[in-house]
């Protein structure tokens, strides 16, 4: 069983910062594409970036691209989303997911693509 948990949320400031992270159990982390997805209230699940298990291949959704990056360290078993400039519509609850094996014909956005989900970190973004 593979657990994935989130940390790094919090209350922050249109224009702000935050870091967030994922530690993932398990021996073969490197192995596996990783995402990053949201959720704001009453809204559905939404994609927000991508990252393969080649550290080079990321994907990211148009509207947090140029403000968001995302990284994985895999001797720590972590993926990392930096989110800068951050906007009011950033606010939701941000969710680590790790690709299902075979999964490659999926598009990075899509949910199914995905075999395991965090319990989330709430990420408030203040007017």
């Amino acid at each position: 069983q593979v657990q994935l948990v989130e940390s790094g949320g919090g209350l922050v400031q249109t224009g702000g910062s935050l870091r967030l992270s994922c530690v993932a159990s398990g021996r073969t982390f490197s192995s596996y594409a990783m995402a990053w997805f949201r959720q704001a209230p009453g809204k559905e699940r939404e994609f927000v970036a991508f990252i393969d298990w080649s550290p080079s291949s990321t994907n990211y959704a148009d509207s947090v691209k140029g403000r968001f990056t995302i990284s994985r360290d895999n001797a720590k078993n972590t993926v990392y989303l930096q989110m800068n400039s951050l906007k009011p519509e950033d606010t939701a609850v941000y969710y680590c997911a790790r690709g299902a094996s075979g999964s490659y014909y999926f598009p990075p956005s899509a949910l199914k693509k995905y075999d395991y989900w965090g319990q989330g970190t709430q990420v408030t973004v203040s007017s």
